[in-house]
């Protein structure tokens, strides 16, 4: 086989992968929305997306609960993967994951103000887009403090490790408020850190469609950048690449990303870190054009796997969905691993 028929080879083989995860996501989302602890036909499911007569429990299952939750975890799962991929770039460091910089300890900081405080007053507990409201002002508070030191840090090193301080500094806080909070409270609290779609109406869920779309195509802008930024700082400035405002462009896209997802669905743990990395290793490739793309698609993909997984397995008790990530992608990231006898 000669060079012209390997290309043509690897570039089928690339576009059949796509091709692939695009298929499959579909499928788990018509699953998503088919499957739950409610048992509707299937038939029945179809005439209730398709407004056709039908009984109105199932319609208002289908529509309101259902819906809305896939796409959540569509989104989510792929602003996650994303984030992770951009941040693991920018650091040059397999294991750093979307939290890395304290977005979810900031949110999670103002959430446990809210929940365990009593800040809610009056209410037995605080409304969910209260709640989704106090995450997305605390992840942006620890954003706009990554914000403003990355504009002033020249070493990445030193910005990673300050991001860590910063979300040391907000774990603590919310250790303090749970050991000072009443045992109802902490309930409801620890449930909500363990992350979870349940729960989304359609008011968040745009949200989160409209950011993440906003947000993920400015990532992918990125690309050329990126791809020059692989092979070092100083290669990418010989090329014209601004490497300050490439470096504030990548905290706000990973960290907008990792806080509109934590604001609605809690923290997510793992598809940030492994999506980025089951791209690369599926792909074979360190080109940003695709992985980019890839990791979109496979973020979404095992978000809406472990979702439903979650849901399912032991109905009608709902795992929470962090625990299902890790414990579906950890073995695969693995084998992945041993099998291409590679490394990151």
């Amino acid at each position: 086989m000669d060079a012209t028929q390997r290309r043509t080879a690897r570039l089928s083989l690339k576009i059949f992968l796509f091709l692939l995860f695009g298929c499959l996501l579909l499928l788990f989302f018509i699953l998503n929305i088919a499957l739950g602890s409610v048992h509707i036909p299937l038939g029945e499911v179809c005439k209730a997306l398709l407004h056709r007569e039908v009984d109105q429990v199932y319609q208002s299952v289908v529509w309101e609960i259902r819906f809305p939750r896939a796409l959540a975890a569509v989104f989510g799962g792929a602003a996650l993967a994303t984030s992770g991929l951009l941040l693991q770039i920018f650091f040059r460091n397999p294991i750093v994951d979307p939290y890395v910089l304290g977005v979810s300890s900031g949110a999670t900081l103002v959430v446990a103000l809210l929940m365990l405080t009593g800040l809610a007053l009056g209410a037995g507990a605080a409304p969910p887009f209260l709640l989704s409201t106090a995450a997305l002002a605390g992840a942006a508070g620890v954003v706009g403090l990554v914000v403003t030191v990355a504009s002033r840090v020249k070493n990445v090193v030193t910005l990673l490790v300050i991001g860590l301080m910063f979300g040391y500094l907000c774990s603590a806080g919310s250790s303090v408020l749970l050991a000072f909070a009443e045992k109802e409270k902490v309930h409801g609290f620890v449930l909500w850190t363990l992350g979870s779609f349940s729960g989304f109406c359609w008011d968040e869920t745009a949200v989160l469609v409209m950011g993440g779309v906003l947000l993920l195509g400015g990532s992918y802008f990125l690309c050329k950048p990126l791809n020059a930024l692989l092979l070092g700082e100083d290669y990418a400035q010989s090329m014209g690449v601004n490497i300050k405002m490439l470096r504030i462009l990548i905290v706000i896209f990973s960290s907008g990303l990792a806080a509109l997802v934590t604001a609605f669905a809690g923290p997510v743990a793992f598809i940030g870190l492994a999506g980025p990395h089951l791209a690369r290793l599926t792909l074979g490739t360190s080109d940003n054009k695709l992985l980019i793309p890839a990791t979109v698609l496979l973020g979404g993909l095992v978000a809406t796997m472990c979702d439903l997984a979650a849901r399912l397995v032991f109905s009608p008790v709902e795992l929470p969905v962090s625990a299902v990530t890790s414990i579906f992608g950890a073995p695969l990231v693995v084998g992945l691993l041993l099998r291409r006898r590679t490394s990151l």
